[in-house]
């Protein structure tokens, strides 16, 4: 369980971070978050989505890393083999939260029980004098647009529910044992609806820059054989297809 407590000089005068960091906390992770802003890079490694909880309207984004809970195919033998590394996951063990001292404020937390932490570590925080290294200053930084690029990717998703582009996609897989597996719960952007869009929203979104993201997420889809293709490296029980089709939405009943 992660200790997340604010940067304080007090506090953390003596603390350092270690300067070889590893990826093992995401070993047993399928889905992590990323931007919109990542979205061009993100899809040339993974399919990019957003999941809906059932029990919240909120969309989130995400990379897929598996076919099912609790499988990282991008993170084999201690090793990251995917061609970006999503800032979600390069800011570990920093995170944002809000500031104790400042009403409605975000500041640089720490997790304080992170292996990555401690004072016999490399890099300081804080020098002699108690000023900010360049170590900390970079960190506070990546989160501060982390935190830029995370509101403008809900923006992104509200533009896409206003203008009715989502629509929901299930995923079903065949093993080679027989057995089929279904994932549901996964959206992505309806092209075709896309391609109706007004000549004035379409200028729209260009100015805005919103189709790079939206063709990027589309496009990104075609690494789900690329997941098939990891799978099937290291697992015994083999992907033998894979159909990814729209969810079709029920009609409203009669009276």
């Amino acid at each position: 369980m992660a200790n997340f407590a604010p940067v304080r000089k007090e506090q953390h005068q003596n603390l350092k971070l270690a300067k070889t960091r590893d990826l093992s906390h995401v070993a047993g992770q399928h889905i992590i978050p990323v931007t919109a802003a990542e979205y061009a890079q993100a899809s040339a490694s993974f399919p990019v989505v957003l999941v809906k909880n059932p029990d919240s309207a909120r969309y989130r984004s995400v990379a897929m890393l598996g076919l099912e809970a609790g499988e990282n195919l991008y993170f084999q033998d201690e090793k990251w083999t995917a061609l970006s590394l999503p800032q979600s996951i390069a800011m570990v063990p920093f995170s944002l939260g809000l500031d104790p001292d400042k009403e409605n404020t975000l500041t640089a937390c720490i997790d304080l029980d992170s292996p990555f932490v401690g004072e016999d570590k490399e890099l300081p925080l804080f020098d002699d004098s108690g000023k900010e290294t360049d170590v900390l200053d970079n960190v506070q930084q990546a989160l501060g647009r982390l935190y830029d690029n995370e509101r403008m990717t809900e923006s992104f998703i509200k533009e896409l529910e206003d203008n009715d582009l989502l629509q929901e996609l299930e995923l079903n897989v065949a093993l080679s044992t027989g057995e089929k597996k279904k994932l549901v719960g996964i959206f992505t952007i309806n092209e075709e609806k896309v391609k109706d869009l007004s000549d004035e929203k379409v200028i729209d979104f260009h100015k805005r820059g919103l189709f790079v993201p939206i063709y990027s997420m589309l496009g990104s889809l075609s690494q789900v054989n690329r997941l098939v293709q990891l799978r099937n490296q290291v697992s015994e029980t083999k992907v033998t297809g894979v159909q990814i089709s729209p969810v079709a939405k029920e009609e409203p009943q009669e009276a």
